[in-house]
């Protein structure tokens, strides 16, 4: 039997920001699946996990409180997506460690060895990277408020002038 979940439909809106086109997939219960300054959101539906992969999807004008969420938060109101829902699965490791980034302050970036040592393994700084390289989820898991040690921005899924513009967003 495949793992992937062929049965099921996703919903998805696409919301015009300051950072650009930013597209949510949620769940039969609102709950984001994946997202992020794109307007594709087949791109978004390959990123999650082939257990929770559902098997079309269907375009909304909104998501109700996602969207509002996402708005809230490009118009200044930092907070607005922690109490968002957000469904992913991986190992033990990754789950800690995207649990982790949710409790990561907009305005106070963290680099990925301090990133590593919050989500329990200090020596396993690409570990970390890797964390935030797999994160279907980005904004509603803050993957872009981790920065290399040495200052510089890192990797980011949708280009390092959106991380940029978010760090700038969140310490403005």
């Amino acid at each position: 039997m495949s793992s992937e979940n062929h049965t099921t439909t996703a919903d998805f809106a696409t919301t015009d920001t300051p950072a650009g086109p930013f597209t949510a997939l949620v769940d039969a219960d609102g709950a984001v699946l994946a997202s992020g300054w794109i307007a594709d959101p087949e791109a978004l539906r390959a990123l999650v996990h082939p257990s929770l992969r559902p098997g079309g999807l269907r375009e909304r004008d909104t998501l109700g409180p996602v969207s509002r969420a996402i708005a809230a938060y490009h118009e200044g109101d930092l907070t607005a997506i922690d109490a968002i829902a957000v469904r992913q699965v991986s190992g033990p490791f990754l789950t800690q460690a995207w649990e982790t980034l949710r409790k990561v302050p907009a305005g106070t970036p963290i680099t990925y060895t301090e990133f590593a040592a919050l989500s329990g393994r200090p020596a396993a700084t690409r570990a970390a990277a890797n964390a935030c390289a797999r994160n279907a989820a980005a904004l509603f898991i803050p993957c872009h408020r981790v920065l290399r040690t040495d200052g510089a921005l890192g990797g980011f899924r949708y280009g390092l002038p959106i991380k940029r513009w978010l760090l700038d967003h969140e310490t403005a």
